[in-house]
């Protein structure tokens, strides 16, 4: 199978419920979808319509009630902890609306801490790489400058580096711009968008901003839990 066609995230079926009793809420209702490698797909809806459930759930950082998870068709939805955990550090990159960075460690420091955390690299080929994706998203003469001392765009653009630190087959963005003007916005997704194009890496994110949704490959509109 070429590599552009490849399914690197598939899902079938999923419903998740949230709360207890009188307030539970069926949040996710039978969700099918996929994503193929090399390929942007955005999800968009009103707020509470399950976007962001579905992405926590697509990133193991959550489980299904109801419904399976495979990522490069391995399934995933029903393995144990410690086997989901691995997957994430190795086949999943997050980048979120607030950046999440350790802001008392430098730019270099954060993109390397998936990479310390998964254990494939040397500490020498570690640097090499956090510091080539940081030259890549345009911060290469920031490698050692605190997160406190960096733009609100610059930490963003260390997160989008950090989320490619392990070379990922999936990067999950969960309105990975909002917090952003709009000059800023426009060059953190191009970043994203570029440099997973570049290794062949599916890209899910979830989006207001409708020039986003727009310019992404694949527009997936959800409501009330289901996709359109």
């Amino acid at each position: 199978m070429p590599a552009e066609t490849k399914v690197a995230l598939r899902c079938e079926g999923l419903q998740r419920y949230l709360g207890k009793d009188e307030g539970r809420v069926h949040v996710l209702k039978g969700v099918t979808f996929e994503a193929n490698a090399g390929s942007v797909y955005a999800i968009v809806g009103p707020s509470g319509c399950g976007k962001s459930t579905l992405l926590y759930l697509l990133g193991l950082l959550d489980q299904p009630d109801g419904g399976k998870i495979w990522i490069n068709e391995r399934l995933m939805s029903n393995s144990e902890d410690a086997i989901r955990t691995a997957a994430r550090g190795e086949h999943i990159g997050f980048v979120f609306q607030f950046h999440f960075l350790m802001l008392e460690f430098t730019a270099i420091e954060n993109v390397m801490m998936p990479m310390r955390k998964l254990g494939r690299l040397q500490p020498k080929a570690m640097e090499e790489r956090a510091a080539g994706l940081l030259d890549s998203v345009g911060l290469g003469d920031k490698l050692h400058r605190l997160g406190t001392h960096l733009s609100g765009g610059e930490q963003q653009r260390v997160a989008v580096a950090r989320a490619l630190a392990n070379q990922p087959t999936i990067i999950l963005a969960d309105e990975p711009t909002g917090n952003l003007d709009v000059k800023n916005a426009t060059i953190v997704f191009d970043l994203l968008t570029r440099l997973a194009k570049d290794h062949g890496q599916a890209v899910v994110l979830v989006t207001h901003n409708p020039e986003i949704a727009h310019r992404c490959d694949y527009t997936r509109p959800m409501m009330d839990g289901v996709f359109l």
